[in-house]
Parts: C-alpha cells; sequence; structure tokens
C-alpha cells in the first residue's frame, strides 16, 4: 500500500531586514550609547520647623474650639479685643511720657525762684499731662489782673479732660475681665447639662466616658475664661494705678505752683511789718 504524503506548502517566512542604524553602523557593530535624561519629578513642598509648628498649633485650635463650642469663640474675641487695648494704651501712655517728671521738677524749682518766664519755657509744648498743666497755671498765674478763682476752674477742668484720655478704654478692659470667668461657668454649665443628657439616653447601657468626656470638655471653658481674665485683670489695674498716680502727681504740681511764697523767707522789711501787727492785737512778736 502506497503511502502517499501530500505535503503542505511551507508557510512563506518574510526576512525583515533591521534599520541601518545612523552613522553607518554595522548591524554587526557596537550598539549605540543612549543619552539618559533623568526623570524630573514634580517639586513638592518642603515642611519647615515653622510650618510644621503653625500647623500643630492650627489643630490644637480647632480641638479646643469643637471642644468648647461657641463659648471658646467668644473668649477667644474678647481676648483679641483686650490683648489690642492694652497695646493701644501702651503706645499712648508712651507717646505722652507719662512718667518722665524730669522737666516738671525743673520748671517749679525756677518758679520758686522767682523765673517764671524759663519756668514757663521749660514746659512749653510737652505732651506730657502734668506738664502741660503746669504751663497753663503759670501763664495764667503771669497774666496781670487775673483771677484766682476761674483760673483753678480752668485748671480742674483740663486736668479732668487729660484724665478722662488717660482713662479711655480702660472700663472695656474692666468688662471683659470680669465677663470671660462667668462666661467660663456658663460654658461648663450648658457642657454639664449636655454631659448628663448624653447618660440618660444612654440607658441601662451606661459608659463611664460618657460622663468623664462630657465633664472635661464643660470644665475647659472655665479654665479658658480664667486664663483670659486674669491677665487682664492684673494688665487693667497696673493702667488704673498709673492714671491715679498721674492725678496724684497734677494735684501736687499744681498747689506747688500756687504756694510758691508759703515758708519762703521773707525780708527784713515784711517780718517787722508783721511783728508790729502782731504786737497791736496784743501777741508776742
Amino acid at each position: 500500500m502506497t503511502d502517499l504524503t501530500i505535503a503542505a506548502p511551507a508557510a512563506p517566512t518574510h526576512t525583515k531586514t533591521p534599520p541601518s542604524p545612523p552613522g553607518g553602523l554595522e548591524p554587526g557593530g557596537a550598539a549605540p550609547l543612549m543619552e539618559t535624561v533623568p526623570a524630573v519629578s514634580p517639586a513638592s513642598p518642603e515642611l519647615t520647623p515653622d510650618s510644621g509648628l503653625l500647623g500643630t498649633l492650627q489643630n490644637q485650635l480647632q480641638d479646643l474650639i469643637a471642644a468648647g463650642g461657641p463659648v471658646i469663640l467668644v473668649l477667644g474675641l474678647l481676648s483679641t479685643v483686650a490683648l489690642a487695648i492694652v497695646l493701644v494704651k501702651l503706645w499712648q501712655f508712651h507717646r505722652m511720657r507719662l512718667g518722665q517728671l524730669g522737666p516738671v521738677e525743673e520748671s517749679l524749682r525756677l518758679w520758686s525762684q522767682s523765673d517764671g518766664k524759663a519756668a514757663i519755657a521749660l514746659v512749653a509744648g510737652r505732651s506730657q499731662p502734668v506738664a502741660h498743666l503746669v504751663h497753663l497755671a503759670l501763664v495764667g498765674l503771669l497774666r496781670p489782673n487775673v483771677d484766682l478763682a476761674t483760673l483753678r476752674e480752668e485748671l480742674a477742668r483740663v486736668a479732668n479732660l487729660q484724665l478722662e484720655r488717660l482713662r479711655s478704654y480702660l472700663r472695656a478692659l474692666e468688662i471683659i475681665g470680669t465677663l470671660s470667668p462667668l462666661l467660663g461657668l456658663l460654658g461648663t454649665v450648658l457642657g454639664m447639662i449636655e454631659a448628663f443628657r448624653q447618660l440618660e439616653a444612654a440607658g441601662a447601657q451606661v459608659d463611664p466616658s460618657i460622663l468623664s468626656g462630657g465633664i472635661w470638655q464643660a470644665l475647659l471653658t472655665t479654665a479658658v475664661g480664667l486664663t483670659v481674665a486674669i491677665p487682664v485683670v492684673l494688665v487693667h489695674s497696673w493702667l488704673e494705678r498709673r492714671v491715679e498716680r498721674c492725678s496724684h502727681q497734677m494735684e501736687d504740681a499744681i498747689t506747688r505752683v500756687f504756694t510758691r511764697d508759703v515758708g519762703l523767707p521773707r525780708p527784713p522789711a515784711e517780718r517787722r511789718q508783721a511783728a508790729d501787727s502782731a504786737l497791736e492785737v496784743g501777741y508776742a512778736a
């Protein structure tokens, strides 16, 4: 039996000639060196220590506000207002040179030596409240035919005006110092009410963490209120004391202006006249 085998036609093969490399290199030659360009990654922001600290403080502030509620926001606003008032008052006291009494003392010394023009020139144009008041008093006394009662009333009016300027905004600072602990106590009461409400809602499945968590969140507002109130009260007392001291210095300076001749040695002719007057009324000279 003849075995007839029909051979399948072979699949046509297509040979693909590789492209010749640039520069006339032969296929068997060395492969060209390709220039590698490093990949450029997008610039990522570097975290500096300041930015990390700022982010931490921001997160802590957000947690504090979330735990304390709107009372914390009100206390934060009051603390900002109090800080602004303190900075304004410090700048005002520094600009008016409230504690610099050297020119005033020198002017009063010259006035006691009957050198009125030099005394006036020493305190002229000064923004210091005591110096301004002394200048007004000296100018008024050197005017001819001056009415002392009218001059005293004018000096009292100017002194009250100066003191009112120095006391500006101190009342608001006092209110903030008084109101901050009360707001903190209000936040504590509201927090305790919410804690006991959640405890009641839990029913038989009471979790001590619910009550403890509500209590510390409630007490947080009281702590913040006291933290705001204590420095505000201290600074307010210090500023008020400086204004009172300025008031006493004004009163002392004006009294020394009007009583210049008291206690000074009088000429011999005046002493003899005083002695004769005493003898006339029966007193021993």
